[in-house]
């Protein structure tokens, strides 16, 4: 998964990426899975991540997400007919 996003600095990238795994992997297991409660011990994500800064490559980072979210499509509709 790739992701862009602006982290005001109050909050730490570790304690807003937990964030984001955390309420994704409930919400998948509430909405795909059908469980209700009890999500301790069950890993969805990877346990860790990669971070970088943006700076002046903001525009070439913002074309590679998209063009990588064509190629994630592309390769999704291939394994349609294995």
């Amino acid at each position: 998964m790739h992701m862009m996003i602006s982290i005001p600095p109050k909050y730490s990238v570790s304690q807003v990426v937990g964030f984001i795994k955390g309420k994704s992997a409930i919400y998948i297991a509430r909405t795909y899975v059908g469980q209700r409660k009890n999500f301790a011990g069950q890993n969805f994500w990877a346990r860790g991540y990669f971070v970088s800064t943006v700076g002046k490559d903001e525009v070439m980072i913002r074309e590679y997400i998209k063009k990588q979210e064509i190629a994630d499509k592309r390769i999704d509709q291939l394994s349609i007919f294995e």
